[in-house]
């Protein structure tokens, strides 16, 4: 049937055109985006998962940022704690130099005024603080147990926590006797008899600042798994978000071929079906 009113081949051949042409320039606006969802009505699913996954990615860089700061504290804390072992060396030595028979009494006095300066330091080093947090308690005990802890938030979801501590420094200066406290321990070494006993105090405190120490590297090593596990929990969580909203370039080029050729076939082919309706002339001629 030939009519004058309507061409149906050129209405399919430009219907054709048509979804040809929006899906060559959704594959366009893909490649250049880089994006496998342009718009939500292309993977409405996908795109609600993406977007949670993107949310994670985002809190476990915050969780990372916290860790590391974390760790930075107890790094702080374990520098400070370093340099109280070497006032406390410091003071073994004066202890042992004091319990010599041959020093005389003006001797013993100057070694004791070093050793009260020493004493103040290390009373001074309490009050260390990492931005504006106290790095040790301001107790003083005969015991570790005067410690604070903090939670630290070890994973995206706040399902885990890892405990930092505040640290009884005061439990050193139980043993030594600190200008910030009354303690128990003083070291003494204007005599050789208050200088041999004050060796005991010596070793105490010398105890005392390994376990501060070692505990101190315990919370370390474990902060420092825990950002292992953050590191590899936003590579996999952005791989998982990749694979769902990232243009595979190789099937999209694919799919720009083969729609540039059918959009210019359908061209070809609508000019083809508007000049078929030429013929009628002929006929009524």
């Amino acid at each position: 049937m030939i009519s004058i009113n309507t061409n149906p081949a050129a209405s399919a051949a430009a219907y054709s055109l048509d979804n040809v042409s929006r899906n060559l320039q959704k594959t366009l606006t893909r490649l250049s985006s880089g994006s496998r969802i342009v718009s939500p009505m292309d993977d409405a699913g996908g795109l609600a998962v993406s977007m949670r996954l993107n949310a994670a990615v985002r809190r476990t860089e915050a969780t990372q940022n916290n860790v590391s700061n974390a760790q930075a504290f107890l790094e702080t804390q374990d520098g400070v704690l370093r340099s109280a072992e070497k006032v406390i060396n410091r003071l073994g030595e004066l202890t042992q130099l004091g319990s010599d028979v041959t020093k005389s009494t003006n001797d013993l006095a100057l070694y004791q005024a070093e050793v009260n300066s020493l004493k103040a330091q290390l009373g001074s080093l309490i009050s260390e603080t990492f931005n504006g947090v106290n790095l040790f308690t301001s107790g003083v005990a005969a015991t570790e147990n005067v410690n604070a802890t903090t939670a630290i938030v070890a994973s995206q979801d706040g399902s885990q926590t890892i405990n930092i501590t505040a640290r009884n420094l005061g439990w050193v200066g139980h043993y030594t006797g600190t200008q910030s406290a009354t303690t128990a321990g003083m070291i003494d070494v204007t005599s050789v008899t208050s200088s041999k006993a004050a060796i005991t105090a010596i070793n105490e405190a010398i105890q005392a600042i390994a376990t501060l120490r070692a505990k101190n590297g315990a919370e370390q090593s474990r902060l420092g798994f825990a950002a292992d596990v953050l590191a590899i929990n936003k590579t996999n969580l952005e791989s998982a978000a990749s694979r769902i909203t990232e243009v595979d370039i190789a099937e999209e080029s694919a799919k720009l071929a083969r729609f540039t050729i059918l959009q210019q076939a359908g061209t070809a082919m609508l000019a083809q079906a508007n000049q078929a309706s030429g013929s009628l002339l002929r006929l009524l001629a």
